[in-house]
């Protein structure tokens, strides 16, 4: 995701080179991780059916509707539409058969009371996977045959309209979750980043809803969907500051240590889906300004990935590497003596 949103941008600011290499990390990513959940599937059943039962974890799920998605959408700017209304209709099915299992099953099956003490920033995903289907679908929308215009205008409008009304009850319950129970320092993880990631993709969907071809739908939501998209730009824009300050009173205030650790990528890709949907909001509604913030921001999301990606390359040399080496112990020119009895 984080990969795919960064390159969709450089492809925007006319950066062909790294704007190819991260798709073609996307792309890999989203193979190697498709096979990897077949396989868990299928080999380890009981621990997916556990994660859906578990609220902190379960929302996770979403992801691979966004990341679908945004593959899709980085493929329909090299001209393959084809793949991207592919990818679309997996993710759109994937997200109507999540969009009612995992709340079932990590919410309202959940045993333990209360549920609202488990809420935590990765229920913020369903959110970006209702405006992933919306980018999607606005992406190939202008571009196919006119009899599938109108169909992909109301599944844009609609699951724009949806992830806004999952905005707010996420937001609720989050907001609750933080007021009503303990916070330490080591609750507040990266994963809290997706709730500006939401906003963001909020603000791009509804861009993309703007530049549609013209349908019913479009024509009777234009005016709305324009305004809401930069009051939710302003509000994303307003949680920079917060969400910079909780990661240092996190680790510089309490001390928790700025280990590698697969959320950071939490980070990433909320600042990469900001540039963008700055950028593309400055083009749809003539704002300037708002498409300069989001090329600037492109550059810091960018520096952000490489900081991550380095990280995760030298966790995994660590930990997979070192482990996978033969013990050293007869190297040559070893003098130790062997221990005595």
């Amino acid at each position: 995701m984080a990969s795919g949103i960064i390159s969709v941008g450089l492809d925007l600011e006319r950066d062909p080179l790294l704007s190819t290499a991260l798709a073609a990390v996307c792309a890999g990513a989203w193979a190697t991780l498709v096979v990897l959940t077949v396989l868990r599937l299928v080999l380890a059943p009981g621990g997916v059916r556990e994660e859906l039962a578990d609220p902190r974890r379960a929302f996770g799920f979403f992801t691979f509707v966004a990341g679908t998605n945004v593959l899709g959408v980085r493929l329909a700017g090299e001209g393959l539409v084809g793949w991207t209304a592919a990818l679309l209709a997996v993710a759109f099915g994937g997200w109507l058969v999540l969009g009612y299992v995992v709340p079932w099953t990590a919410v309202l099956g959940h045993t333990t009371r209360p549920v609202l003490a488990a809420a935590n920033g990765t229920w913020f995903v369903w959110v970006v996977a209702s405006q992933s289907v919306a980018v999607a679908a606005a992406t190939v929308q202008p571009v196919l045959a006119p009899g599938w215009r109108g169909g992909l205008a109301l599944v844009a409008v609609v699951s724009w309209a949806v992830g806004i009304f999952l905005y707010a009850a996420a937001g609720v319950f989050v907001a609750l979750r933080m007021m009503l129970f303990d916070l330490r320092p080591v609750d507040l993880d990266p994963s809290y980043w997706v709730a500006m990631g939401a906003c963001a993709i909020t603000v791009l969907a509804g861009a993309r809803i703007l530049e549609m071809a013209d349908a019913p739908m479009v024509l009777a939501t234009r005016g709305l969907v324009g305004g809401l998209s930069v009051v939710f730009w302003a509000f994303a824009t307003w949680l920079l500051p917060p969400l910079v300050a909780a990661g240092w009173w996190r680790h510089r205030r309490h001390g928790v240590p700025l280990d590698y650790d697969a959320t950071l990528w939490s980070i990433v890709f909320p600042l990469g889906m900001y540039a963008v949907a700055g950028i593309y909001l400055g083009r749809a509604d003539r704002l300037p300004v708002v498409g300069v913030v989001g090329a600037a921001e492109l550059w810091v999301a960018l520096a952000a990935w490489a900081a991550a990606f380095v990280a995760m390359a030298v966790h995994l040399w660590r930990t997979v590497g070192r482990a996978a080496r033969p013990p050293d112990d007869h190297q040559p020119g070893d003098r130790r003596r062997p221990a005595r009895r």
